[in-house]
């Protein structure tokens, strides 16, 4: 699953049903993902793997080796949230409407995508969005990776056209 992917759902989601959808922000995401904690998990400070799908071999910050599963599992197959959410953490990373920046300086403060039109950053995409595209945020753990990648703050740049078997994304409606 592709940004561009996720991005063409959202459009056809929305109108199919005539209300709209996008994908969150990575603000919204990282929010939604916590449910109001201000641990490394919404769980607390560490995970098992009969809370979230990650490698099991890989614990976090000393927990104990448990299951891997070697593949993604349903959803609702694990505990949600405490805001009823489920696998946020593991499973599959997700999409995010957000570019990529290497760090939050200038982020927006309202939880909006941070997508930056600045002069300097337009030349940059113009020169290379053809080469390599404006690479992406996604958000989350992985199934096949170490229980630290499954932490709330977690976050990777890809390129939007990349497609993995363990990439989706969520779509936040957008309110009327």
């Amino acid at each position: 699953m592709s940004w561009h992917d996720a991005q063409d759902y959202c459009a056809w989601l929305s109108e199919l049903t005539g209300h709209g959808y996008r994908l969150p922000s990575e603000a919204e995401w990282e929010y939604a993902c916590r449910a109001g904690s201000q641990t490394p998990f919404s769980f607390g400070n560490n995970v098992t793997p009969e809370q979230v799908n990650y490698d099991g071999n890989y614990p976090y910050a000393g927990g104990k080796r448990g299951q891997y599963r070697e593949k993604t599992v349903q959803v609702q197959s694990l505990p949600p949230n405490a805001w009823g959410l489920y696998e946020m953490h593991g499973n599959v990373r997700e999409w995010v409407q957000d570019e990529w920046h290497d760090h939050y300086n200038g982020a927006p403060t309202d939880g909006s995508a941070w997508e930056d039109r600045s002069p300097h950053r337009l030349w940059l995409n113009n020169v290379f969005a053809s080469i390599i595209g404006t690479a992406r945020v996604v958000r989350g753990g992985v199934w096949r990776y170490y229980a630290r990648y499954c932490r709330s703050a977690s976050r990777y740049r890809v390129q939007p056209d990349y497609r993995y078997d363990f990439t989706g994304f969520r779509c936040a409606r957008v309110r009327s």
